[in-house]
């Protein structure tokens, strides 16, 4: 069923949304109604696509010299980027198409059933998220909507219903799982520590997987797919489809991160960047809408338990210590206040 619905009517472009969108334009009415009192705001700029820096892992697997020049091209990337590309993965074809086979099934589900997350799919109450509820301005809408999965939720869920979605998540993660282990371990020992600290803090129970998808936007590129924002954890490993979306600041200017269906991404959070004293960069980055087309992309986000203490490996820190629930606390005051994300500023000395 197609439902055409009233939202701000733009020439050439008529509103049509699936029942399987959320209802961006009835929740966000007041703002759409600001910009069709103000006239459209100035639409995000196009910016130029770049390729990421690409790794290719099977290096890790030669000889010393090529296992070397490996590990330092990955802190290399991390210290000048905060994003790099990697092939040879781990990750097998197969397992990649299956998930997104499994999350477009699900993402076409009607509104009403996704959003029942706790009785469809097993999931804990919360895990289906859509659009920005904090949201004042069209600015600060995020043209999308997801599934942020615990993965205890996955490890240790009854699975009374969807096994089939449960299943190749579980599979995902676990190989996903072992490449963030592996590359956490690396940029430790780029630091000189050679620690145990991500492998005790760092549990499959402790990380999440998140589902995104990116409707078609009517009035894209007014709004974003995903606002601005670094990630909370200390690593992201990042699977997306060929319609590209993503964009990232580099020295200081937006570029656009060109698709590469064979490779992972990979991008520094924020608990590395104050581990590493500064040193590994969480950098913003964004998704733009596309007016046509849907987006996927899953995401695993390699954290600590809540109760880790995240304190800077070298002297003297730039921030004070501060413990991962501290600091997802102090995130989501700053984005109930504020509408947007202040994080590892709020944790200098």
């Amino acid at each position: 069923m197609v439902q055409v619905v009233n939202l701000v009517e733009t020439p050439g472009h008529p509103l049509i949304m699936d029942s399987s969108d959320p209802p961006f334009q009835e929740t966000y009415k007041v703002l759409f109604k600001k910009v069709a009192n103000k006239g459209p705001t100035a639409p995000i700029v196009v910016v130029k696509e770049r390729d990421l820096p690409v790794i290719d892992l099977g290096r890790l697997s030669l000889g010393e010299e090529e296992r070397r020049g490996c590990k330092l091209e990955i802190a290399r990337a991390s210290r000048e980027w905060g994003f790099f590309q990697v092939l040879n993965h781990g990750i097998s074809r197969e397992i990649l198409e299956k998930m997104r086979e499994e999350q477009v099934k699900v993402f076409r589900e009607p509104f009403e059933k996704k959003s029942r997350e706790d009785k469809y799919l097993d999931f804990s109450v919360g895990s289906y998220r859509w659009g920005t509820p904090s949201a004042t301005c069209l600015r600060q809408l995020s043209w999308s909507e997801a599934f942020h999965v615990p993965l205890s939720d996955i490890i240790s869920g009854t699975r009374r219903c969807n096994s089939t979605l449960s299943s190749t998540m579980e599979q995902f993660a676990g190989t996903v799982s072992n490449l963030a282990q592996k590359l956490a371990e690396i940029l430790a020992e780029e630091l000189g520590h050679k620690s145990t600290f991500f492998m005790e803090n760092c549990l499959p129970s402790t990380c999440y997987l998140r589902m995104n998808r990116y409707p078609p936007c009517p009035i894209s590129p007014n709004v974003f797919g995903l606002m601005p924002h670094t990630d909370s954890d200390f690593l992201t490993i990042l699977h997306q489809d060929e319609v590209g979306g993503l964009q990232l600041v580099k020295d200081g200017e937006w570029i656009a991160v060109k698709p590469n269906p064979d490779a992972l991404i990979i991008n520094i959070g924020d608990l590395f960047q104050a581990w590493s004293n500064d040193v590994y960069k969480s950098v913003q980055h964004r998704v733009v809408t596309n007016l046509k087309r849907d987006r996927y992309s899953t995401a695993y986000f390699f954290c600590p338990s809540y109760d880790t203490m995240i304190e800077s490996c070298n002297r003297p820190p730039v921030y004070r210590s501060f413990s991962f629930r501290e600091f997802r606390r102090q995130v989501q005051e700053d984005v109930q206040t504020l509408g947007h994300k202040v994080g590892l500023p709020r944790f200098l000395v």
